[in-house]
């Protein structure tokens, strides 16, 4: 039997032409060889050349069929042998068919990290000589929702969480034909390691105390036990969802936000001493200390005008705010404020600024759990920890 080899490496080939400019010669060029290679394959499985008698022979030659086949260069028409029992199938499409699936997920990366739907279908069509519609685009995003669901709602059973973040943000969705506002709730743990985890996330109506609670029954449904401190901004509802759902949990108010409060209570003028004091309270490693500090303040600054509403302010959430000195000093700076959630809420803001209004709460928790999927592969990689314990800590 007559031997015709041809050694193809079709990844190779195919970044190649991408880097090329591809005209009909070469495209014609590239329909050859492919039709070469998989005459090739049919005379390898058939075990005999055309025309060739011989025992080993397993099946005959059935002429061939045309078939059009779009490759990210452009659609060309191949020549695809046959056999009689219609058993022989060649590898190309196969090897091709990974590749072309290369380019589906590397638009669905595009969508995830913030490239418009327009300009996605127009990257498509010059690599690809071929028009895609916005429609066909954000049908393959629908790919995303099991990913997205399986990951959502993973068990959090057998694992440890002391410390959990929350926060939520508002998005506009469309519904029932209007612009409407939405909730989206987020929620990190820091988890055995001392590494960060998004552990949780949900699309839903207004921030309210009944929303944070149905919020935390779902990550207690997947396993998620009382953590030892939880840490957020003072939303009235927030805090009351997390005094009922946590039973024996410790409560750390954000103390950028709390400082923030106390500043725009200020009078206008003259502060500037009074900022200093409040930074040094918050600065202080241990509640005892920091006690100190507030009495020192109260001392100062009661008998003065214009402090009385700043003062209820400090009295009223002083001890909320100082929870984290209860934990390991190298931990304060983490600890006492939520300022690790907010480069999260910039990602998922990057992506909403594109889209400005999502379609519908589908689409919504979809994108936006990619997203925070996508973000949370980043978080504290390899031995790196968010929680750094030192020796004089233990």
């Amino acid at each position: 039997m007559t031997q015709f080899n041809l050694t193809l490496n079709l990844d190779q080939l195919k970044d190649e032409l991408m880097d090329s400019n591809l005209n009909a010669v070469v495209k014609s060029s590239i329909v050859l060889i492919l039709n070469q290679v998989m005459e090739q394959e049919r005379d390898d499985y058939l075990k005999a050349a055309a025309y060739e008698r011989n025992s080993e022979r397993v099946d005959y030659r059935n002429g061939y069929y045309k078939r059009d086949y779009t490759m990210t260069f452009g659609r060309i028409k191949l020549k695809v042998p046959r056999t009689r029992n219609g058993e022989f199938s060649t590898s190309v499409f196969e090897k091709y068919k990974r590749a072309e699936q290369a380019l589906v997920l590397s638009m669905l990366e595009m969508v995830v990290n913030g490239v418009s739907t327009r300009k996605v279908t127009k990257a498509v069509e010059q690599l690809c000589g071929e028009k895609v519609s916005k429609s066909f685009v954000s049908s393959l995003t629908k790919q995303l929702d099991p990913v997205v669901t399986e990951w959502a709602q993973r068990s959090l059973i057998g694992h440890e969480y002391k410390y959990v973040y929350v926060d939520a943000m508002y998005i506009k969705v469309r519904e029932y034909q209007k612009v409407v506002s939405k909730a989206v709730y987020v929620a990190i743990g820091i988890n055995e390691q001392n590494k960060r985890e998004i552990i949780g996330f949900n699309v839903s109506h207004a921030e309210s105390k009944e929303g944070w609670k149905n919020f935390f029954q779902d990550l207690q449904s997947r396993g998620l036990q009382s953590p030892k401190l939880v840490i957020s901004d003072a939303h009235e509802g927030l805090k009351n969802a997390i005094q009922e759902s946590f039973v024996g949990s410790g409560w750390q108010r954000c103390t950028v936000h709390f400082k923030r409060n106390l500043f725009d209570s200020l009078p206008k003028k003259g502060t500037e001493e009074f900022r200093s004091l409040i930074k040094d309270l918050f600065n202080c490693q241990c509640p005892k200390k920091a006690r100190a500090v507030r009495d020192d303040i109260f001392q100062a600054y009661e008998e003065k005008k214009g402090y009385e509403k700043v003062l209820k302010q400090l009295d009223e959430g002083f001890e909320d705010a100082i929870q984290f000195m209860n934990e390991p000093p190298s931990y304060h700076a983490q600890l006492r404020t939520t300022n690790n959630l907010e480069r999260l809420n910039s990602e998922i803001r990057r992506r909403e600024r594109v889209i400005r209004i999502f379609p519908n709460t589908q689409s919504a928790f979809r994108l936006i759990g990619a997203v925070l999927k996508d973000y949370g592969e980043t978080l504290d990689i390899g031995g790196r920890m968010f929680l750094k314990e030192r020796k004089s800590d233990s």
